[in-house]
């Protein structure tokens, strides 16, 4: 019981810093847009994505024909950028929580992985502009 209570306090924690922590004055403008290939339970799941001012929107499809979108709030890190999400999906899946984190592989392309509860485990490939 008290594992339970110290895990929820620590998960609300950290994304409530992630959610409140102040971005760079220089951030990018620019969107900076990915795609995503994972899978959850043996089916594929796609999604694409776009990222500006450290906040990001993924429209994605899970299992059984679920569409969905989650908002995404990132760490600006000097080479990685942590992010944690909150979606709503359809059909009855309901809310989805993810996170993962995106590396900058070069000057223009981004690779990024994470976890969406809907959506399974994905890889991501990206461009910056």
């Amino acid at each position: 019981m008290k594992i339970a209570i110290i895990a929820k306090t620590l998960i609300t924690s950290m994304s409530l810093l992630t959610l409140l922590a102040p971005s760079q004055a220089s951030a990018q403008l620019i969107p900076q847009p990915w795609v995503s290939v994972g899978g959850k339970d043996g089916d594929i799941t796609y999604a694409v994505g776009a990222r500006a001012l450290n906040f990001g929107v993924e429209v994605g499809t899970g299992a059984d024909g679920a569409t969905g979108v989650d908002v995404l709030k990132f760490i600006n890190l000097p080479v990685i950028s942590p992010y944690v999400g909150i979606g709503l999906y359809s059909e009855d899946k309901g809310v989805a929580v993810s996170g993962g984190v995106q590396v900058g592989a070069t000057n223009n392309v981004f690779v990024g992985a994470g976890y969406n509860t809907i959506r399974g485990f994905n890889g991501q490939l990206g461009i910056r502009f």
